[in-house]
């Protein structure tokens, strides 16, 4: 078990007088405990929802969202939930739900994360924000633990942007982005909106889903960090300061497609030279730079793509990522300098369309707070750092104050069945989540 030290305890829950009957009901509650041997178990076990075939726990996992893997592991999710006391609900967006406390009217505390998955994943990302969402409430339920308001756990069901190309569809459906057409989307002949409807969603109260600004009192996501920067340092818990914003450019590339060997190469309107050029480009405007801004071409697709021809036509994705908004706009304007100069100088036309942003989130300063008292009161070092990736916690800070909390990724390997957290730190991570919660909490 991972404990909080009565110091700890005493801490989280703040000041509080007890009457002379009460004191010993008060002496028979027991500090809130994770049970590490629990979530261990859970974890292993969810891993073989998506497992390939005569696979183990190494092999990671394919449990894309409204799949067949998904759709037995949130089963299972929810058993496990009801054999906790819980009554698990799903709202009309396929989200699961469950809360426990006191129902005063109070806006909830709310935590969790995702089970849905890349193609080839692992078995923490999302999956250990999730099972310690459940120990958190299992803790305090064992200890006696009386909060002042709701804790209610979430499981979002659509976090991944595999299905449909939508990342934290989900959740940005609860937190208002939702326009017309979007559950008509077909990905792999499958309807948005049937893929709602088949996890349990109900895509005709669609709008019941979307939650208003303060529903909730607060919102804490636990999550391996998916990079290095804890795993270098030896430190065991992030407190993140902000999700970056995500700037991502459709790019297409026009040149003309011309036999191989015969035409000469200063007659070429190679469309592959240009793009390469515009690849390099990417880097060196981002590097450029002082900051810990990222940029990365990701996607690219040549015609006629074959080994004869003169490539006519590139199409490729350009993504930016910064907590900076103007930092963004600033590489945007160089992007597309530098594609008119590469354009003029191999004879192509370069055209850059802003496909998609996602606006920075930036943390509570509250929350983060809250998190780094809960690491001081279990003994643990601390490191401030932004979130390179996007979370479901992106969308619901624009409805309540949000915090995250950062675990090490061995190797900084994410989204691969390399991915590992050791069992040491996912527990802690789940013990400064418990003691997060019950910080903010004992201060609503």
């Amino acid at each position: 078990m991972v404990r909080l030290s009565r110091r700890a305890w005493l801490s989280a829950v703040g000041a509080v007088t007890v009457s002379a009957a009460a004191r010993p009901l008060a002496r028979a509650r027991r500090v809130p405990a994770i049970d590490a041997v629990r979530l261990r178990r859970r974890l292993e076990h969810l891993s073989t929802f998506g497992r390939p075939p005569q696979g183990t726990f190494e092999s990671g996992v394919s449990r894309v969202a409204y799949s067949d893997a998904d759709l037995a592991a949130r089963a299972w999710l929810m058993d496990e939930m009801r054999g906790a006391g819980l009554r698990p609900r799903i709202d009309p967006a396929g989200n699961i739900f469950a809360r426990w406390g006191p129902e005063n009217g109070r806006p909830a505390i709310l935590f969790g994360s995702h089970i849905d998955s890349v193609p080839g994943g692992g078995n923490f990302d999302g999956d250990l924000g999730v099972l310690a969402a459940l120990e958190v409430i299992q803790a305090c339920r064992s200890a006696g633990v009386r909060p002042r308001r709701p804790l209610e756990m979430v499981v979002w069901a659509h976090e991944e942007s595999t299905a449909f190309g939508r990342g934290t569809a989900a959740s940005r459906i609860v937190a208002g982005d939702l326009k017309a057409g979007d559950l008509d989307q077909v990905w792999n002949g499958l309807r948005r909106g049937d893929g709602i409807r088949r996890i349990g969603g109900d895509p005709s109260r669609i709008d019941e889903a979307v939650r208003q600004d303060g529903a909730w009192h607060g919102y804490l996501e636990l999550h391996i960090e998916q990079g290095g920067t804890l795993d270098r340092a030896r430190v065991p818990i992030g407190i993140v300061e902000g999700i970056v914003a995500i700037h991502r450019h459709d790019v297409e590339v026009a040149g003309f497609a011309n036999h191989a060997g015969t035409t000469p190469m200063d007659e070429r309107q190679d469309a592959l030279q240009a793009a390469s050029r515009l690849v390099l480009a990417v880097r060196e405007l981002v590097t450029a730079r002082q900051g810990r801004q990222v940029g990365t071409v990701g996607r690219l697709d040549v015609e006629p793509n074959s080994p004869n021809v003169v490539p006519g036509r590139v199409r490729l994705s350009v993504e930016f990522r910064d907590l900076s908004e103007s930092t963004l706009a600033a590489m945007n304007g160089e992007l597309r300098a530098r594609a008119d100069a590469i354009a003029r100088d191999t004879g192509t036309t370069i055209t850059t369309t802003l496909a998609t942003t996602n606006p920075p989130a930036l943390a509570d300063a509250g929350v983060q707070a809250a998190i780094g008292r809960a690491a001081d009161a279990a003994g643990l070092e601390a490191r401030r750092l932004p979130s390179g990736a996007g979370h479901d916690a992106q969308m619901i800070a624009r409805l309540c104050p949000m915090g995250m909390i950062f675990v090490p990724s061995i190797g900084g390997v994410s989204h691969s069945p390399k991915e590992r957290t050791s069992w040491d730190d996912c527990a802690r991570g789940a013990a400064v989540l418990l003691g997060a919660v019950l910080d903010v909490d004992a201060r609503a």
